[in-house]
């Protein structure tokens, strides 16, 4: 313990930028929310991310509907994720050097003309695959641009004492849009038809743009650094940004935890849910699958209003390789269970744990970059944590062609159980080592 508390450091932000500690201050429940103007943006910001998910929901629908195409269903995927791999590293560096409300602003008529070409799509009956893949590449864009963006934002909000609050917040009202998204997408489905169904979500992409005409915040006013030109783009720009911060032990040790999860897990096992409904021989499988989705979503959220509401789980590295090991262990007994209740409890807990552990390492990456290089490292720990959630397909689903999607899972996440442990000793090696 004491060679971890050496690695994390505790005296200050300077020391902590060596191993990965914050700086202690006094424990607030909800602390960002103090905060007037990120109170505006949490709300504006969590119907952003409702409204993505409802636009899923519904241009998946009709896809599917008009083309009835798997490999077209796969692309949706691929195009949602690999922009991550590509670019982020690219877009945190525009965020680094220019008006993040701005950038969020131009992601934000992307998501709106995305949903408006849906609607007028599928309204006039023109919709051809051509299309569908354009509007599909454009949506995983406005995403890859918008992350970076947004997390300098809340970093210029609250700042560095209230940035866990902030960085846990948002993840909650990320998982808060993923759980009633499909339910509002499904009413105004069900109500408007897809075509005007899209139409009105473009509508709700409008409070954050409105709001960042006004906000006092560019993302760089506290400390008025601005970062390095944006280079490239691709592997070559995170690399290079990697070896920019190569001896800081905590931020490397949280980006390689982020992106192992990812490749190992990710989200892949969400896509073999109905199999796994259908082997936990439930008598109405829809059911037990609609609500083993929503299960991981619903933990996600209400861990994270636990962990704020009781200022729980300090942002430090060994606690959140702790809990990223937990939530492997979770992972592997939902794998291998037989009991539907139990399945549907450890996928709750394993959508706590993600979120503990994901947040916690996106706070330690944010504070403990460099000023000029904070808005890319946030693009490489996305890129880290996002882009590589394009191969977590492989691990679990082709693997699971070969041994079934059980032991596919659970081989991925004991797998990934062994990386973690190597984190951690790498993470607790002493300083003078």
């Amino acid at each position: 313990m004491s060679d971890l508390r050496a690695t994390i450091g505790e005296s200050s932000l300077n020391r902590s930028s060596e191993g990965g500690a914050l700086p202690r201050g006094e424990r607030v429940a909800f602390a960002a929310l103090h905060h007037r103007e990120y109170r505006r943006y949490f709300i504006t910001n969590m119907l952003s991310m409702m409204a993505d998910n409802i636009e899923h929901v519904i241009s998946y629908w009709v896809i599917f509907q008009a083309f009835h195409s798997p490999v077209l269903g796969g692309f949706a995927v691929i195009s949602h994720w690999t922009p991550f791999l590509l670019f982020s590293v690219y877009f945190g560096g525009l965020a680094d050097r220019y008006d993040c409300r701005r950038i969020i602003q131009a992601a934000q008529v992307l998501y709106m003309g995305v949903s408006l070409a849906w609607g007028i799509l599928f309204l006039t009956g023109t919709i051809q695959v051509w299309h569908a893949c354009a509007l599909l590449v454009i949506h995983g864009l406005a995403g890859v641009l918008w992350q970076p963006a947004s997390q300098l934002l809340i970093h210029d909000i609250v700042g560095s004492e209230h940035l866990q609050s902030a960085v846990r917040l948002n993840a909650t009202g990320r998982q808060l849009g993923i759980l009633f998204g499909p339910a509002v997408g499904g009413g105004l489905l069900l109500l408007l038809g897809p075509s005007l169904g899209l139409l009105v979500n473009a509508a709700i992409y409008l409070p954050l743009t409105l709001w960042l005409l006004w906000a006092p915040y560019t993302g760089h006013r506290r400390e008025g650094i601005v970062g390095k030109r944006a280079r490239g783009l691709g592997l070559r720009d995170a690399w290079d940004t990697l070896r920019e911060v190569s001896g800081n032990r905590a931020i490397i040790t949280m980006v390689a935890l982020g992106g192992l999860s990812s490749l190992f897990v990710g989200n892949a096992f969400q896509a073999q849910m109905p199999e796994f409904a259908s082997d936990l021989g439930t008598e109405k499988v829809d059911f037990a699958y609609s609500a083993l989705l929503a299960a991981n979503a619903a933990g996600a959220v209400v861990g994270g209003l636990l962990l704020e509401g009781r200022g729980w789980l300090d942002a430090r590295v060994g606690t959140a390789i702790g809990c990223a090991i937990i939530w492997c262990l979770v992972i592997t007994g939902f794998a291998i269970t037989t009991a539907y209740a139990a399945a549907l409890s450890l996928l709750f807990l394993a959508g706590l744990f993600n979120l503990a552990f994901l947040s916690m390492a996106q706070t330690l990456v944010q504070l403990l970059a460099p000023g000029h290089l904070r808005g890319r490292l946030i693009g490489l720990f996305a890129m880290s944590t996002l882009g590589l959630r394009a191969f977590s397909g492989l691990t679990v689903g082709v693997l699971g062609g070969v041994v079934g999607v059980h032991w596919s899972l659970a081989l991925s996440a004991m797998a990934l159980l062994s990386v973690a442990i190597g984190l951690l000793a790498f993470a607790m090696r002493s300083r003078s080592e």
